[in-house]
């Protein structure tokens, strides 16, 4: 397998991390450009509402990341109606059109492309980073997967979302086959003008909508890096009490908030963005086919040629349409390139970081059998209560033991030590959750276990631990240790001394454990430790 090869390994994580940076540029993309096309067609109405345009815009989207923090529990039930009744509007305009012009329906036959092509092979190279943006957002359709599975989701595709979007397509080009001056905004011109304000508001509940599931999964993205090891620790807020997957992150949020606002002002019309969709989708696309191709050949064990013929088959498609995009990296194409790179130097960074920091603890590290031998042969002095130290090694003593040991010269009657770890599966059973070893002189090591779309809390860790250890594990008498550690860039090797500053910022700047892990604060102690890497 891929993870028995660790360069292998290494080159997929790299891959997987930079796919996670475009979608995360397309999660500050799509709310500028789908509000933004939405709002513009106040234009249609009257030449004059331009001016309004980009204040509108910037006011749905403060409302739309304002409120976040309330979860969509409330509200989400009318997303699906409203999408609904947002896709049959679009298949009965586009039906409209259609039927005042059916022969557009002559260009179902592949010959017409053939023929374009075949007169204009550059032109039509060109005409494909356009063509492109028809699907944008079906790369995205695996964030919902989560939510509803593959089978709605499907059927939702082939049922209601592709028949509609393909009448509506179809009727924008009949109606710019009579009206070719219509070519600036045909979506909302096809329209008679009696149903062009209603558009307007129904494209605008569907472009936060759209906006919506972005976000949400911009949410979900980062929780999973963060207990991939690729994003430091950041407050997760669950605003649901049914739906564990319904969360809130405080930090991306208002990232996201700031650099949507900046794509606005940046480039002020959705035609302008067109080319950093583009790039942004074309990339996603070609990665996820990448990687497609490891998991049929590790996972599903399938025969080599067939795999090397149906991946060819997407990956000449995808690259196509990627270098067809490339052509417009001047025209705004460079911004989603430039907020992938940034993305991709922190995940890497930290990632990297992490991996160096878990070295230089080990360099000198005490087993933690032997340490135990050691503690039962000379007892120090011990106190009442229990004391949890968190560490992120099962074999090796916690720094802020050695330190607690070394300045306080004691230990409570009870010592647990606390390993939490992150499993390669979305949710981990109940019964596998947590494991308890005994080591002797009152002393556990305990591990829980959770999936990668789970959020560690101690506090339930604490409830399960206690028929464990014997019980009486009450949380007034429990007292957490934890190590703070502080980053000193140094020329060890490693990292360019510019990112290990940038990797001691992201540490400096990372949400504790005791925020991050729910413990209360009253009950934590924390030992600091220099570290150079």
């Amino acid at each position: 397998s891929a993870r028995g090869k660790p360069r292998r390994f290494s080159m997929m994580l790299m891959l997987g991390a930079l796919g996670a940076c475009m979608l995360l540029g397309e999660s500050v993309i799509t709310p500028a450009i789908s509000v933004l096309s939405a709002v513009e067609g106040l234009e249609v109405v009257n030449p004059d509402f331009k001016r309004f345009v980009i204040p509108l815009t910037v006011v749905i989207i403060i409302i739309l990341f304002g409120v976040q923090r309330y979860g969509t529990a409330a509200v989400g039930r009318l997303f699906g109606p409203v999408m609904l009744v947002w896709f049959s509007t679009l298949a009965v305009s586009g039906l409209y059109n259609i039927l005042q012009n059916p022969s557009v329906l002559l260009a179902i036959s592949p010959t017409y492309a053939y023929d374009f092509i075949q007169a204009n092979a550059f032109l039509a190279y060109i005409v494909m980073g356009s063509v492109v943006l028809c699907v944008t957002g079906v790369e995205a359709l695996y964030l919902d997967m989560g939510h509803f599975g593959r089978k709605p989701v499907r059927l939702a595709w082939l049922i209601v979302t592709l028949p509609s979007l393909l009448l509506n397509y179809f009727g924008q080009a009949a109606f710019l086959i009579e009206h070719p001056e219509g070519a600036a905004n045909p979506f909302f011109m096809m329209l008679p003008d009696w149903a062009v304000l209603p558009m307007i508001g129904l494209a605008t509940a569907a472009t936060v909508i759209a906006s919506q599931a972005v976000i949400s999964g911009a949410f979900s993205l980062a929780s999973q890096g963060i207990l991939l090891g690729f994003l430091p620790r950041m407050v997760i807020l669950h605003t649901s009490d049914t739906e564990r997957g319904q969360i809130y992150m405080p930090s991306i949020n208002w990232t996201l908030l700031v650099l949507v606002l900046f794509t606005v002002f940046q480039f002020r019309e959705s035609g302008n963005l067109a080319a950093a969709y583009g790039i942004s989708v074309t990339t996603t696309m070609l990665i996820t086919t990448s990687l497609l191709a490891v998991v049929m050949l590790k996972e599903w064990k399938m025969p080599a040629l067939l795999v090397a013929g149906l991946i060819s088959v997407f990956f000449v498609i995808d690259f196509a349409f990627w270098t067809a995009n490339l052509i417009k990296v001047k025209d705004g194409g460079w911004y989603p390139m430039v907020l992938g790179a940034i993305c991709f130097v922190m995940l890497t960074t930290w990632y990297t970081g992490r991996r160096l920091l878990r070295e230089r603890l080990a360099d000198g590290a005490i087993h933690i059998k032997d340490f135990v031998e050691s503690l039962l042969a000379h007892p120090p002095h011990r106190v009442g209560g229990t004391s949890v130290f968190l560490t992120p090694h099962i074999d090796f003593v916690p720094i802020a033991l050695l330190h607690n040991l070394k300045h306080n010269r004691i230990l409570h009657e009870r010592v647990i030590f606390l390993k939490l770890s992150i499993w390669d599966v979305p949710y981990v059973d109940e019964d596998e959750r947590m494991s308890v070893t005994h080591l002797g002189g009152n002393i556990f090591l305990a591990r829980a276990v959770y999936g990668f779309k789970e959020t560690p809390d101690v506090r339930q860790v604490m409830e399960q631990l206690e028929p464990l250890v014997g019980g009486g594990l009450e949380l007034e008498d429990t007292t957490f240790f934890l190590a703070r550690d502080t980053i000193i860039p140094s020329d060890l090797p490693g990292m360019a001394l510019w990112r290990e500053r940038l990797f001691a910022w992201m540490m400096q700047n990372a949400a504790t454990p005791t925020d991050f892990f729910k413990i209360p604060p009253n009950r934590v102690v924390e030992l600091g430790t220099k570290i150079e890497i």
